[in-house]
């Protein structure tokens, strides 16, 4: 389970490529959806110290990021460096080269302010663009990411987590409610199994997830 999910016959993790593009959709929608409430909150603080015009920023980057990775990997045979196998993998190797937290949230606030005076509009109009790229996308084309190359089918099960929890985040931050779709809520939960798998903290997870005890001070799968 390391890994992933086993491999259908058509090669992508679990033989279920129209799944993986229907939960991704179904979070970018979510993420869309949320973002168009937002009326005068765009300074309001939400998420360490981004505010939700920051926050709703970041998010976005997990929609760019697909059209940027698959720009870079379009005609190309191979990534140059490492390949990365897996969702889980992905997670380890980006977490491991994070950067700075004051970089990172640098980068929340310019893709804040790349949204220009219409935020709600503009990230509507990248998830029209994007989930059109994936429409037209097979599950095997290369996406050559910072940590390496990887097949899209193994890449956007990340997307999806991305965008799940970054919108369950602004939810919180607006004082709504977090009306997970239920496609992007369980590909959230599975890679966030996985992960847990691969860090060795399964078992608390399953404890706290059955009633038997809180979660340790500062838990996470990442």
């Amino acid at each position: 389970m390391t890994g992933g999910r086993a491999t259908g016959p058509s090669g992508d993790p679990g033989g279920d490529w129209t799944g993986d593009r229907a939960a991704f959709a179904a979070a970018a929608h979510w993420f869309v959806a949320t973002a168009a409430t937002i009326d005068t909150e765009w300074d309001r603080p939400a998420l360490g110290d981004w505010t939700v015009r920051d926050l709703v920023g970041h998010t976005s980057r997990a929609l760019l990021t697909v059209e940027a990775y698959l720009g870079a990997g379009a005609g190309a045979t191979a990534a140059a460096g490492r390949r990365v196998a897996s969702p889980v993998d992905y997670y380890r190797l980006a977490m491991a080269s994070l950067g700075e937290p004051s970089a990172v949230a640098a980068r929340g606030r310019a893709a804040g302010l790349a949204l220009g005076d219409d935020p709600a509009r503009a990230v509507a109009a990248i998830a029209r663009r994007v989930l059109a790229q994936i429409d037209a996308a097979t599950p095997d084309e290369l996406v050559v990411t910072p940590v390496g190359g990887m097949r899209l089918a193994d890449y956007l099960p990340t997307r999806t987590f991305e965008l799940t929890v970054h919108t369950c985040d602004l939810a919180a931050a607006l004082g709504g409610p977090a009306s997970v779709p239920d496609a992007a809520a369980s590909a959230g939960l599975h890679l966030l199994a996985d992960l847990a798998v691969g860090k060795g903290l399964a078992a608390a997870l399953l404890l706290a997830a059955t009633g038997r005890g809180p979660l340790p001070t500062g838990f996470t799968v990442l």
